[in-house]
């Protein structure tokens, strides 16, 4: 009698086993999922670039009109790290984009906020102004210095890609101070 129960229990785990994955299969066939949806999700950067604009001793750059498919991803300012602004997107073929402002030497700045990109002694003419070409392992860059701080567009886009986002840029000064 002991190993008739002993085959009873080993049937009734299969069975149970065999109708939980099949409420299982029911449920993943009937209920809606949908696998291509973004996961990432855009964030909203206006008290951070109004914070920015106000605290920044240099014209703080925020792009505007960007065609559709152009998310913001991530936002920072740092006034304790030489005023560093940092606007981080994703294009519309999903490839990173970065504003990077600061106040910190060129020579230290560029290489940290670029992955270790070089210059390559190279301009190139976007929205009238002269920029840097910079190239590197992970990212590229386009940079220039200008009005007391460093301006660095970077990522892994290419670089008409990173010259759209300069285009598209807005520079706000700080506001004076009231006494």
């Amino acid at each position: 009698m002991a190993g008739m129960r002993g085959k009873q229990t080993v049937r009734d785990l299969v069975l149970s086993m065999a109708v939980i994955g099949a409420v299982v299969a029911v449920i993943y066939l009937f209920i809606p999922h949908d696998d291509e949806t973004d996961s990432i999700k855009p964030v909203d950067y206006t008290m951070e670039l109004v914070t920015a604009q106000r605290a920044a001793p240099y014209p703080v750059a925020a792009p505007q009109g960007l065609p559709k498919g152009w998310k913001p991803t991530s936002v920072t300012y740092n006034r304790g790290d030489a005023n560093a602004w940092h606007l981080g997107y994703l294009d519309p073929n999903r490839e990173y984009v970065a504003v990077e402002q600061s106040t910190a030497p060129f020579s230290k700045y560029v290489p940290r906020v670029t992955q270790q990109a070089e210059n390559t002694g190279r301009t190139r003419q976007v929205a009238g102004e002269s920029w840097q070409i910079w190239e590197g392992p992970k990212y590229n860059a386009l940079v220039r210095a200008d009005k007391g701080a460093t301006t660095v567009v970077t990522g892994t886009a290419p670089f008409d890609r990173l010259a759209e986002m300069v285009t598209a840029l807005e520079s706000k000064s700080p506001e004076p101070t009231k006494a």
